[in-house]
């Protein structure tokens, strides 16, 4: 069974999200701990938290991701490093307790840019803030890199190669979103230039490092570094990248999570998924 899922509103309370996720036939799920445009660190209840495991094995959510901050930066080792490190480490310990598996983190932008990001010397406090958040957490959290469909950290897949190989640990792992390769000039439309993708990620990071894919069409043509998600089959994906990572042997048995705006314009929904599940073969 092909693992669906989408990103979902907690609305004040964590089971929410489950309650809505089985309510459109998603399987899986993603969402936010706290507001992801403010600097708040998630502090649940005990019983929030028991309320939210119970509710995800009976309604069988799994895998659950959160999504890191919007606000988070780890390039710098100023007040604004420090404090997404912090955010970090509160969000991978409530990971821990409430069975989430990981973070799904865009890991923000180096403003002293060089021709090479290892070149950049602020290249180095990102690596090493990396580090202090996965020496500060559960061994069993996953720090996953979300690729950038902007000119941020992360844009290529030689990029989070880089990085992943510098931090040098098993928990680091990838989310790819279709949106965001798209953005950054990957197109994977046919059997094989995917396949060519495949190959290359496979070479640079390891195809086991492939945690899930955000399923998300875009409203701007391939190459044009802007991240802006439609809805599965209205966008300029086409729909062949999408039945490609469905039903190719070695991602066919990943989450794929949406995060589309939705046919009624209320965020992902029944309708998207549905669509996706019409694309397996």
């Amino acid at each position: 069974m092909h693992k669906l899922g989408a990103h979902l509103s907690i609305s004040g309370r964590y089971e929410k999200a489950i309650e809505s996720i089985e309510n459109i036939g998603g399987n899986c799920l993603q969402i936010f701990s706290a507001s992801p445009r403010q600097w708040q660190f998630a502090h649940p209840s005990q019983k929030q938290i028991e309320t939210f495991v119970k509710a995800k094995k009976e309604f069988t959510i799994n895998p659950v991701y959160f999504h890191a901050s919007y606000l988070i930066n780890l390039g710098f080792d100023n007040g604004v490093g420090k404090v997404s490190v912090r955010n970090l480490i509160n969000e991978f310990n409530l990971s821990k307790k409430m069975q989430v598996r990981g973070s799904i983190v865009h890991l923000g932008s180096l403003k002293r840019e060089k021709k090479t990001l290892i070149e950049d010397e602020a290249y180095y406090d990102l690596i090493e803030n990396i580090k202090q958040i996965l020496k500060n957490t559960p061994e069993d959290v996953l720090f996953i890199i979300e690729n950038a469909g902007t000119n941020k950290l992360g844009k290529t897949l030689n990029e989070i190669a880089l990085i992943i190989n510098s931090v040098d640990d098993d928990r680091l792992r990838v989310c790819l979103d279709t949106c965001h390769l798209h953005a950054a000039g990957y197109n994977l439309t046919t059997y094989k230039d995917f396949e060519e993708f495949l190959s290359t990620f496979d070479s640079l990071i390891g195809l086991e490092k492939l945690e899930l894919v955000h399923m998300n069409d875009s409203r701007d043509l391939l190459g044009s570094f802007r991240d802006r998600h439609e809805n599965i089959g209205k966008g300029n994906i086409a729909i062949e990248v999408f039945k490609n990572f469905l039903n190719n042997p070695k991602t066919k048995h990943l989450p794929f999570i949406i995060e589309t705006p939705g046919f009624d314009d209320k965020g992902p929904d029944k309708e998207n998924l549905d669509i996706l599940k019409g694309l397996i073969s």
